[in-house]
C-alpha cells in the first residue's frame, strides 16, 4: 500500500477481482475471463484509463441491459481471407480474441486476412489485441469507432468518436514495434480518470458542450473532445468510423450509445483488424532486413525511443512490484464482486 489513498496488488489478484465482478453481473466465464486479461493488461502497461477503473461502468451496463452479459461471439460471415464475427451486443474482448485467433491462421493461410466485428462496445487498448499478432511474427492494423465526442471538421456537433488505431511490426531482434493511439488530443478514459480523481485537465484536450475551452472534466466529458492535428486528425476520424463501421454494418458514433452512462442505447459498435504476412510480400527476410536497418537509423539520433517499448518496461515493473489503484475503486469492485446479479 503507497498510502491511506492507494493499494497495490498482483496482476493475479486483481485479475480474479475483476472476473468475481464480472461473473457477478451475470457474464459467461469466457467474458469474465477474455475482460478481466485485456483490463489487467491495460494497468499493467500505465493505461490506467482502460484498465480495471472501466469496470463499474461495464458491470453497471451488464445490469441494465446495455450490454448482453450472455452473448457469445461467432463468425457470421466468412469469405476466405476476409470475415465478420458478430459481437452480440456482449463487452468486445472475447469477439476480438476470435477475431485475432482465427485472423492469425487465416493470414498464414492467404498472406492476409481482414477481421470486422459488429455489434460490439468498448474494445479497450488497441495494442492489447495485437500482442499476439505480433508474437506470431505477423503485422497488423486495428481500428475502433466510438461513440461520438468530436465533431467534423468545421463542425460544432459530436459525430465522431476517439477512433482509435494501433499497429504493430514484428522484429527479430527485439520486441515488436508498437503504435496505439487515439485520434483525439488524448484518450476519453483520461479525461474519466481526471474527473473520477478530481483533477483538471490540460487546456486543449476538450472543449464545453458549447465549444469553450475547459480545464473541468466533468465539462469536457459533456461537452467534446479536440482531434490531434486539426484537420488532419478529423479527416483521420472519419477513415476510421468508415473502416470500422461501415465495413462491418456497426453503428456510427453519432449513433452509438455512450461508454459512460449507465443507462441508454446500446454502443453497437465496430472494429477492424488487418493481418498481413510479411513472407506474402517481400519475404520474411527482407522485411525483417528493412525494419532493424530504419530501426538503426531512428536510433542513431539521440533521444528517439521505439514506440510501446516504455509501456513495455512499465509492464515488467508492475509485473513485479504489482498495480497500484485508488482505495476507493477497490472498495467499489469488492462491492460489485459481492453483488451477484
Amino acid at each position: 500500500m503507497s498510502d491511506a489513498g492507494l493499494r497495490t496488488f498482483s496482476a493475479a489478484e486483481l485479475s480474479i477481482l475483476a472476473q468475481s465482478a464480472l461473473l457477478a453481473a451475470g457474464t459467461t466465464h469466457e467474458t469474465a475471463v477474455a475482460t478481466a486479461r485485456a483490463l489487467i493488461y491495460a494497468d499493467l502497461h500505465g493505461l490506467a484509463s482502460h484498465g480495471v477503473a472501466r469496470l463499474p461502468m461495464y458491470v453497471a451496463q451488464l445490469r441494465n441491459g446495455r450490454v448482453d452479459p450472455l452473448a457469445v461471439p461467432r463468425i457470421a460471415k466468412d469469405k476466405g481471407a476476409a470475415f465478420l464475427v458478430d459481437a452480440a451486443d456482449g463487452l468486445a474482448f472475447a469477439a476480438c480474441d476470435l477475431a485475432i485467433a482465427t485472423g492469425i491462421e487465416r493470414a498464414r493461410q492467404f498472406g492476409t486476412a481482414t477481421a470486422s466485428i459488429v455489434r460490439s462496445h468498448h474494445f479497450g487498448a488497441g495494442a492489447y489485441h495485437l500482442e499476439a499478432v505480433g508474437e506470431a511474427g505477423l503485422v497488423a492494423l486495428a481500428f475502433s469507432n466510438a461513440p461520438a465526442s468530436m465533431p467534423a471538421w468545421g463542425g460544432k456537433t459530436p459525430l465522431f468518436g476517439t477512433n482509435p488505431i494501433a499497429a504493430v511490426f514484428p522484429r527479430a531482434k527485439g520486441r515488436p514495434l508498437m503504435i496505439d493511439l487515439s485520434l483525439s488530443q488524448v484518450a476519453r478514459g483520461k479525461i474519466m480518470v481526471a474527473a473520477r480523481d478530481g483533477k483538471p485537465i490540460p487546456e486543449g484536450w476538450a472543449t464545453t458542450a458549447d465549444g469553450q475551452p475547459t480545464t473541468d472534466p466533468h465539462a469536457a466529458l459533456a461537452g467534446m473532445m479536440l482531434p490531434f492535428g486539426g484537420a488532419k486528425g478529423a479527416m483521420l476520424a472519419l477513415m476510421v468510423e468508415l473502416l470500422a463501421a461501415a465495413l462491418s454494418g456497426a453503428q456510427f458514433g453519432a449513433e452509438a450509445g455512450s461508454f459512460l452512462t449507465a443507462e441508454g442505447a446500446r454502443s453497437r459498435i465496430g472494429h477492424l483488424f488487418w493481418i498481413i504476412d510479411p513472407g506474402a510480400l517481400a519475404g520474411i527476410d527482407t522485411y525483417l532486413e528493412r525494419i532493424e536497418t530504419l530501426i538503426e537509423l531512428m536510433l542513431a539520433d539521440e533521444g528517439v525511443r521505439l514506440p510501446g517499448y516504455r509501456r513495455h518496461d512499465v509492464a515488467e515493473h508492475a509485473a513485479r512490484d504489482g498495480i497500484t489503484i485508488p482505495s476507493a475503486l477497490h472498495a467499489q469492485l469488492k462491492q460489485l464482486a459481492a453483488d451477484a446479479s
